[in-house]
């Protein structure tokens, strides 16, 4: 009787496969995972690869949130400050305007708008890490700095470029406002009213100290309307960041789902496969002794 190779050829082939399912079956335990590799399972694969590009996607819609709640936050604190500041001038200049202050008064009431202006300049510079808030899209340079030649005292140095950023498959906010249209814009100039109110009061005539006044109440008025717009960003982007959250939980279930496997089941998998795999290489023992006792004797 001859030795026959192809018997035990298919034996090594069931040692083989025992051992690999051992080998699925533990790193199935480690991962905690059914699919670790494509050939697990073909389908499965493809759909997770999928469901993992929607999960970039979404990962990189929330940091763009993040990052611009913060920046819309920090904005919506400054130009809190900016109304506060324009509330107390116009409570300053009506009094400037009243013909009981005393020319004395007026002149001090004068520095403290002259301060309020500063404030509102220093709050016009806040940065954004390390960007100029106000400045549009022009990086590296405060928003405003003196200018003795320019009416309001200062010179914007931004323009008026609007960052538009991607929250969402089809949903972009914008992240900023220039800091020309916020402080110095015709239907409203803050630094405008300011200084032309320090002016008016230097200058003592309640007429023109009234007419300033006015002046800055439009200029707070504006400045208002343009704070809720960071208000509704803020809004916008708080409901965006709950929406997106709930997302990632959905696609995380999903991706577990597909490719994922509970520990218990992974265990007994396991279990299954070792048991499996000692009975085939018992066979197998028995199989290839008897195989070479026959070749042996023949």
């Amino acid at each position: 009787m001859r030795f026959n190779p192809n018997l035990n050829a298919s034996v090594l082939i069931d040692i083989q496969n025992s051992e690999q399912a051992v080998q699925t079956a533990f790193q199935q335990v480690s991962t905690g995972q059914r699919v670790n590799l494509p050939s697990d399972d073909p389908a499965a694969s493809a759909a997770y690869v999928q469901l993992q590009a929607q999960a970039a996607n979404v990962d990189q819609y929330s940091s763009n949130a993040s990052s611009v709640l913060s920046q819309a936050q920090t904005a919506d604190g400054v130009l809190t400050s900016v109304v506060s500041l324009l509330n107390q001038a116009i409570t300053l200049g009506t009094e400037g305007a009243n013909s009981t202050t005393s020319d004395s008064d007026r002149q001090s009431i004068a520095t403290n708008i002259q301060g309020i202006l500063s404030n509102v300049v220093g709050l016009a510079n806040t940065t954004f890490q390390g960007i100029s808030l106000f400045g549009g899209t022009v990086s590296g340079k405060a928003a405003f700095t003196a200018d003795s030649t320019s009416p309001t005292g200062y010179t914007y140095n931004g323009n008026t470029g609007v960052n538009s950023i991607s929250v969402g498959s089809s949903l972009s906010v914008q992240a900023n406002i220039p800091g020309s249209t916020l402080f110095t814009n015709s239907s409203g100039s803050v630094l405008g009213a300011l200084s032309n109110l320090a002016s008016a009061l230097q200058a003592g005539n309640t007429s023109t100290i009234a007419i300033a006044t006015t002046d800055v109440t439009s200029a707070l008025q504006y400045v208002t309307a343009q704070h809720a717009v960071y208000g509704n960003t803020i809004n916008q982007l708080t409901a965006q960041e709950t929406y997106l959250s709930q997302e990632t939980v959905t696609l995380t279930s999903r991706e577990n789902s597909l490719v994922g496997i509970d520990a218990a089941t992974a265990a007994e998998n396991l279990t299954n496969a070792e048991t499996s795999n000692s009975a085939v290489l018992a066979a197998a023992a028995k199989v290839i002794q008897n195989s070479l006792l026959n070749y042996l004797q023949s």
